[in-house]
């Protein structure tokens, strides 16, 4: 947990009293993983859910890299990664049932497997027990969020609970409240995109029928489908409901029985644990932020499942806006920190509904012509290795870059500016192996190559690292791990393996400066950093008291 040596003072009057700084609609994962965000920054919070317990029936099932980084940075990875199978391939078949794409990343550049399968309901109590930690944030559940206003200072939110109309007040308010988000209504926002007109049954089965350890995506096109391993011996079924045919009825457990061993013949007795019919929908908000009102997950953007990146995305926007709304509230940065969630996630959101649309395209073709062409084209595959690799590696998949928001992207930028900064595991003085963001910290973090670049610094500069409280972490080669002053609370000494040095080789500085989400803000040399620094500290509305 970060500690603050004290409580900063709210940002609003203290005649607008208020039930807490940030109200979060939903307890899905995105609005429970970022109450764990504010939580961890000290954030007074409120979870309004209109359910009286967590969802239970069928959800997400792919779980990436970056989602087990967000869940290192909130203290949770461990209690997460028994409910995750790390490493499981993504097979897509053919009509004929052959494989003409193996998704089989084995990458660790962010510290943690590139594609895991995972039990969204257990994660999703894992990420609720987090909050015990904090006094600061509270649950309501049963409590309906039935309209908003906002005046210049607060939110002001009619919640109905345990039939009663209540009134509560927050200083900004995140609808993580789903596809049919009430809170982005409110916002009066555009709803852009498309619904599919295809519908799926979702089937969770316990004591896996199957055994195989990876994901299918079968484009059979007489009736696409999906099975997948889950943790703990389970199995997951998707089929396609073909035109015509009615959900209440392919949903009963006789039709479900037959679609099963349809696919898996001499099946035995099948043990259901939970289904429902879902249409898939490719949509983005025309804002995530209206002033102190934002969007975030499902309500923010909705996407088809076939790269399994929707609930991915929602954690993507818990880890950009948690930092923000901390910063914020604290006064450690301008209100308009906030606005440069929207500026830096929807243009990436956009992007992951459009892949996600595109892989699905492969997939549920439903006419034996249309299938045999696009086998005959993904059979071409194997003969271009650079595109084999590029699909197997997942390549394809568009990472975060931003060009605008909390980044220095002048003239002469480092390529890594606006990405997200790898995660080696790194050799400290006292406490063994770490992975790196565990030595960097909670907040902002300067990393250097070699030596501390603060001599360097002007006062001016000096004087927004500290108010960043960012941590200074000076990586060397491990033959110098030992040498020059000991560690202390913000300076820390780590010796590298190579990861590091051949990251600063390809960026033409040895300073990175990383945001506390982990992405770049900008990279220099010494020489050059007094200015970044002042740049950055304009950037968040840091004004320094020193002069330059």
């Amino acid at each position: 947990r970060l500690v603050r040596p004290h409580r900063p003072p709210l940002l609003m009057s203290p005649a607008a009293s208020q039930t807490s700084d940030v109200a979060i609609v939903g307890a899905g994962p995105v609005g429970l993983t970022l109450a764990n965000f504010l939580g961890l920054y000290g954030v007074r919070t409120v979870v309004l859910e209109s359910r009286p317990s967590l969802i239970d029936y069928p959800r997400g099932v792919g779980m990436d890299d970056e989602t087990l980084r967000t869940f290192q940075a909130v203290g949770l990875v461990e209690d997460v990664l028994p409910h995750t199978t790390p490493d499981q391939w993504l097979r897509f078949m053919n009509s004929k049932g052959r494989c003409f794409a193996s998704i089989e990343p084995r990458s660790r550049q962010f510290g943690w497997p590139r594609r895991n399968a995972f039990i969204q309901p257990l994660v999703d109590e894992v990420l609720l027990r987090g909050l015990d930690r904090f006094d600061d944030v509270t649950v309501q559940w049963d409590s309906e969020v039935v309209g908003l206003r906002q005046e210049p200072d607060r939110v002001r939110i009619a919640v109905r609970r345990d039939g009663d109309d209540q009134e509560v007040m927050a200083g900004y308010v995140v609808g993580c409240d789903g596809g049919r988000s009430l809170v982005r209504k409110e916002m009066g926002v555009s709803w852009d995109g498309t619904s599919s007109p295809t519908r799926w049954l979702v089937v969770d089965l316990a004591h896996d029928p199957v055994g195989t350890p990876n994901a299918y995506v079968f484009g059979d096109w007489r009736r696409p489908y999906v099975s997948i391993a889950l943790p703990h011996g389970l199995r997951r079924f998707e089929f396609m409901i073909l035109p015509g045919e009615d959900e209440e009825a392919m949903a009963k457990p006789d039709r479900v029985d037959e679609l099963i061993r349809a696919v898996v013949p001499d099946v035995g007795p099948l043990e259901y644990i939970r289904q429902r019919v879902y249409t898939h929908h490719a949509r983005v908000a025309g804002s995530f932020v209206t002033g102190r009102v934002v969007l975030g997950g499902d309500a923010a953007h909705l996407m088809p499942v076939w790269q399994g990146q929707g609930y991915n995305s929602g954690i993507r926007d818990a880890a950009n806006l948690g930092w923000k709304l901390a910063a914020a509230v604290h006064g450690e940065a301008s209100p308009q920190i906030v606005q440069t969630y929207d500026t830096e996630r929807r243009t990436h959101a956009t992007a992951m509904v459009k892949l996600s649309q595109a892989a699905g395209v492969l997939v549920r073709q439903t006419r034996r012509s249309t299938a045999l062409v696009r086998d005959a084209v993904t059979r071409a595959w194997d003969y271009v290795p650079p595109l084999k690799r590029y699909i197997v590696e997942m390549r394809y998949k568009p990472m975060p870059t931003y060009t605008e928001g909390v980044v220095l992207t002048g003239a002469g930028h480092a390529p890594a500016v606006g990405r997200l900064f790898i995660q080696p595991t790194v050799t400290t003085r006292h406490d063994g192996r770490q992975r790196l963001d565990d030595v960097l910290g909670p907040w902002f973090a300067l990393l250097a190559w070699g030596d501390d670049p603060r001599p360097h610094l002007s006062p001016a500069a000096l004087e927004v690292v500290q108010r960043l409280r960012a941590r200074v972490v000076v990586a060397r080669p491990a033959t110098q791990l030992q040498w020059g002053d000991p560690d202390t609370e913000d300076t820390r000494v780590v010796a590298d393996d190579g990861e590091l040095k051949a990251w600063f080789d390809e960026q033409g500085g040895s300073v990175v400066v990383l945001r506390p989400d982990r992405f770049v803000a900008t990279v220099c040399r010494p020489l050059e950093l007094s200015l970044r620094m002042v740049l950055l500290g304009e950037l968040l509305g840091i004004t320094p008291e020193a002069t330059t």
